[in-house]
């Protein structure tokens, strides 16, 4: 009589595996919009005149040059600075606001929405995903200047690279929050256009010389004058961008005396970083209870 045979459970045994983990839904958002702007023209086209604008200026032998004492990467720094304070707030206007309002025209906004994160989550990851996009070309073209000091022997001001960088990222939340307000306030893209372009020349242009202009032929108490400019973040950039080279502020003649005795130089620095970022979150979140509390699709 034979027996039955034994069986055995030949199958490999199971290895447990660590779980990874899970991303988070701010984390998702920002993976998105990197990739998708990543693949877009706008960053692309940016990125050659932020980068492609510190390079002309390192072949054309600027730093060689002096201006009322300016030489070496003072003057190249202080020049890139004051040509991207005009580019830099109109590209990130025009761009930012078509963005939202675009996509509900296009359809994908129902289509964005239906993903299983918050409307919160989903509206700060872009704005995150957005400032840094705008940083990374200005970083490259900051650090493009720092390595050719050093290959050229010459001292590079650090400490003056680093607050440019926080001068730059605060103008860049500022108008971001702006483009973001105009983005969720606006039915079509062209009114967004129209609305950002509008913005930018009033304070690029209207700010500066028609209302100071006509404060000072009425004879306005200087500090209130100086008090109006100064509540632009074009202005507060501009003049930090200067008191970095300049600290007794010489090239704005007797408006650094207010300005030196409100603020001081560490004061004002601070302030014009301060100033345009809480402006920017501010408007960007009027934007998002505006956003949340209108017809989303």
């Amino acid at each position: 009589m034979t027996s039955d045979p034994v069986t055995r459970d030949t199958a490999p045994a199971q290895v447990a595996r660590p779980v990874a983990p899970a991303r988070t839904g701010l984390g998702l958002m920002l993976r998105l919009e990197l990739s998708e702007s990543l693949r877009s023209r706008w960053f692309h086209f940016y990125s050659v005149v932020a980068i492609g604008l510190m390079l002309l200026l390192i072949v054309t032998g600027i730093s060689e040059s002096r201006v009322l004492g300016f030489t070496g990467l003072s003057r190249l720094l202080v020049t890139y600075i004051q040509i991207m304070m005009a580019v830099l707030p109109l590209f990130i206007v025009v761009t930012t606001a078509r963005s939202m309002v675009g996509d509900r025209e296009a359809g994908n906004l129902e289509y964005m929405l239906a993903f299983p994160v918050s409307l919160r989550v989903w509206y700060w990851g872009r704005f995150l995903a957005r400032l840094m996009l705008v940083l990374a070309p200005i970083g490259v073209a900051l650090a493009l200047a720092a390595g050719y000091g050093v290959a050229m022997g010459r001292a590079v001001p650090w400490a003056h690279v680093g607050l440019y960088s926080g001068l730059v990222a605060a103008l860049s939340a500022c108008f971001l929050g702006i483009g973001f307000l105009i983005s969720a306030v606006s039915r079509s893209t062209e009114v967004a256009l129209g609305a950002s372009l509008l913005i930018w020349l009033a304070l690029v242009a209207f700010l500066d010389l028609l209302l100071l202009s006509i404060l000072i032929q009425q004879n306005f108490v200087p500090e209130f004058v100086i008090g109006i400019a100064l509540a632009n973040p074009l202005q507060s950039f501009r003049t930090a961008s200067m008191i970095l080279f300049d600290p007794q502020l010489i090239l704005l003649g007797p408006a650094s005396y207010v300005i030196l005795d409100h603020f001081g130089v560490t004061g004002y620095v601070a302030w014009a970083m301060a100033y345009p970022t809480v402006l920017g979150l501010a408007m960007a979140a009027l934007g998002y209870w505006r956003f949340s509390r209108g017809d989303l699709v």
